[in-house]
């Protein structure tokens, strides 16, 4: 049976950076209260974030009247549900064909048999998939997938039926795209909680192309975890004012016990010193720091992941294929790898994987 490589990865982030407008709207939300202000000013800093890219044009006053350029977000009345996925449907293919330029596929583009799109923040019919191939010039006979509203850990699951496909058909040739537009799920809350989990949140996209040339990333396994009664943890929930975002702050406690009692499971029996690749989906500083305790990793095996972090937030399902793209760039032949990303359940997606040059 073939194996599947993951060739190649290339990103794409929205032109306006917002992380500390953002994160001056947030802080403005609890004015009238200014311990808790300061309380949330003092655990934002501390997120590892020092950028966050957004597909909304800021105003120019985080503290003002409207948030956004469009007026929109205007403070008391922001838009509804369906209004958040009218710029979801405009803005999304827009991100997604970019990112699937960058993966320079020349003539190759005829030769792509599958598409899978992975997204949590926006719907729409006929979707950005259809878009996809009819603005990036793929073959309209391509076959095509939709992984929706699985959160983070989507990738993983994007790369897992990736592998499945190229394993059956070694001629199938398969993009996979994670199109992700967290920023339009902004919510007005006074919620310290739902505050802090908001100033994770930006707006990314990733194109990779996996197939059986021996290039790249080989994908050797996938495996998942779930947490017992972790349910309430972490949800994505869509409301009329658009999609409510719990992320517990019981979250990482959770992730490291699961992965500290299932090492065995997800290594297949390797060592946690045989890996030397760690792709861990950066949920936040402190969900990077319990992988860390979990494993007993090194200081720096996570720093793709923090690198990723701090330069564009959390972007949801496209966030730890940014790792992986940044990982491609360096990775030597032979070195073995292990990805995984975390979302509601509370679930843990993982897999190994191998360099091959």
């Amino acid at each position: 049976m073939s194996h599947a490589y993951l060739n190649r990865v290339r990103s794409a982030v929205p032109e306006n950076e917002v992380h500390r407008y953002f994160l001056r709207f947030a802080a403005s939300q609890l004015s009238e209260d200014p311990r808790r202000q300061t309380v949330f000013n003092r655990m934002a800093d501390k997120g590892g974030i020092e950028h966050r890219y957004s597909c909304l044009v800021p105003s120019g006053d985080p503290e003002g009247e409207c948030l956004d350029a469009g007026n929109l977000y205007r403070r008391g009345a922001f838009p509804g549900t369906a209004r958040r996925m009218e710029i979801f449907e405009d803005q999304a293919h827009r991100l997604a064909t970019r990112a699937v330029e960058a993966l320079d596929l020349g003539d190759e583009r005829s030769r792509i048999t599958h598409l899978i799109v992975a997204t949590c923040t926006g719907f729409s019919a006929p979707g950005i998939d259809l878009e996809i191939v009819a603005r990036c010039g793929l073959d309209p006979t391509v076959e095509r997938t939709l992984i929706g509203f699985m959160g983070c850990y989507a990738a993983i699951n994007g790369l897992k039926l990736a592998r499945h496909i190229v394993r059956s058909e070694p001629e199938a040739r398969v993009l996979v795209v994670n199109i992700e537009l967290c920023t339009l799920h902004l919510r007005e809350t006074k919620d310290l909680e739902k505050l802090l989990s908001f100033c994770l949140w930006g707006d990314g996209c990733t194109a990779a192309l996996v197939t059986a040339d021996p290039v790249g990333l080989r994908l050797d396994g996938f495996k998942a975890l779930l947490a017992a009664d972790t349910a309430d943890l972490m949800s994505w929930s869509v409301r009329d004012d658009g999609f409510d975002m719990v992320l517990s702050g019981r979250v990482p406690r959770a992730i490291e016990e699961t992965l500290g009692a299932h090492r065995d499971v997800f290594l297949r029996g390797a060592a946690v010193a045989d890996i030397d690749l760690w792709a861990v989906h950066p949920g936040g500083r402190s969900v990077l720091d319990s992988v860390e305790r979990a494993l007993d990793l090194p200081a720096d095996a996570l720093a793709p992941s923090r690198n990723v972090l701090r330069d564009k937030g959390n972007m949801s399902s496209a966030t730890v294929m940014f790792v992986l793209e940044d990982m491609l760039a360096s990775a030597e032949t032979g070195m073995r790898g292990c990805g995984m990303a975390f979302g509601p359940g509370l679930t843990a997606e993982t897999m190994l994987f191998e360099a091959v040059g």
